[in-house]
């Protein structure tokens, strides 16, 4: 044991694992193949990778509900990916999962959000011809954006958990509702419903939009009057459930929660998008998020000369390209690039 290298000792360890936890050595693989790196697991190389990407980086000023919000305590792209982040890992570790697998795919799963939160991708989708998605951008942005349009070069396992982590909006917990293939990646899954529920919840009581007491029945009396109690509810629930789904012989192992849980953490999460995600749209900040991305993909797509040369990826349409860089952009980024390129002003920031 003394003279084996870091990785392989880590790897030893993995197989005192779950018998359904995906082991590095054992992955699938990279498009890309490379020497072995002596101190890290594959999972922990992709973790490592994600981390130091300019897309990480940016999600530090993108909008997960409010748009462009001047508040210091509402939610980020960045802040919602640490707390699934967080809330992925006492899972896996609870469940003897692939911890480094399951962080790895929390931290990347919405590289490919765009500016303005949801309101962003809806347009964009319009815009875009074919569509956009953010989960598939996100693929897109570890496999081709990334590295001056090299990738990061992840594992299989990373990219299918990254790319499948979202169903769309009123996505149901209900047998079968997974697609991704490895069993970090439905922890992830839960994980990111977890997380956004919460604190979105919070970040909607913050902005008046909704009051605790508006809250639906079940929210308080199954899930527990505070973001912390909802939390701690929820993540028990889904380990307790999830040990015995996760029991040896099982031929269908999933992550999952109990029928009372899962009913009322889809209770809260319809009346977020009934009382919060589409009022939110519909507020003037919205119609001014609406214009600016507008405006942006219009102007770049008539002048593609002016966008940045790592947007000219071989094959790719004007337009794919353009709703390549217009994604990245931060809220703020957006806005002051509208600002600058146009001759009518789109947003009074701060106004």
């Amino acid at each position: 044991m003394a003279d084996l290298i870091v990785r392989q000792r880590l790897e030893q360890a993995e197989e005192r694992l779950s018998p359904f936890a995906a082991r590095s050595a054992a992955s699938r693989g990279r498009d890309i193949p490379e020497e072995p790196c002596p101190l890290r697991t594959a999972f922990q190389r992709d973790r490592d990778r994600i981390i130091f990407s300019n897309a990480f980086r940016r999600l530090k000023h993108k909008t997960q509900v409010f748009i462009a919000p001047l508040g210091d305590h509402y939610v980020t792209r960045l802040t919602h990916t640490l707390e699934v982040s967080q809330i992925a890992r006492t899972i896996s570790r609870a469940l003897n999962l692939n911890e480094d697998l399951a962080e790895a795919i929390a931290l990347g799963h919405d590289l490919g959000h765009t500016p303005f939160g949801h309101m962003g991708e809806s347009v964009l989708n319009e815009l875009l011809p074919g569509g956009f998605r953010h989960y598939e951008q996100s693929l897109r942005v570890v496999e081709h954006i990334e590295n001056k349009g090299r990738g990061l070069n992840l594992t299989w396992e990373v990219r299918d958990g990254i790319v499948n982590h979202s169903k769309g909006d009123l996505e149901v917990l209900e047998p079968g509702w997974n697609t991704v293939s490895t069993v970090e990646g439905q922890v992830v899954k839960i994980a990111d419903m977890v997380a956004y529920i919460n604190h979105d919840t919070e970040d909607a009581i913050r902005a008046g939009l909704i009051s605790t007491a508006g809250l639906p029945d079940s929210t308080m009396k199954v899930l527990g009057p505070t973001n912390s109690t909802r939390i701690n509810t929820l993540v028990t629930d889904i380990v307790n459930f999830s040990t015995g789904q996760l029991a040896p012989g099982n031929k269908e192992p999933g992550i999952g929660m109990s029928k009372p849980v899962r009913t009322a953490a889809n209770e809260l999460r319809e009346f977020l998008f009934a009382n919060v995600y589409y009022a939110a749209r519909e507020k003037e900040e919205g119609d001014r998020a609406r214009k600016v991305l507008e405006f942006l993909y219009k102007f770049f797509v008539d002048q593609p000369d002016m966008l940045p040369p790592e947007y000219n990826l071989p094959g790719d349409t004007v337009e794919r390209r353009v709703a390549d860089y217009v994604s990245g952009m931060s809220d703020q980024y957006a806005i002051l690039t509208a600002r600058k390129l146009s001759d009518v002003p789109i947003w009074s920031y701060g106004d």
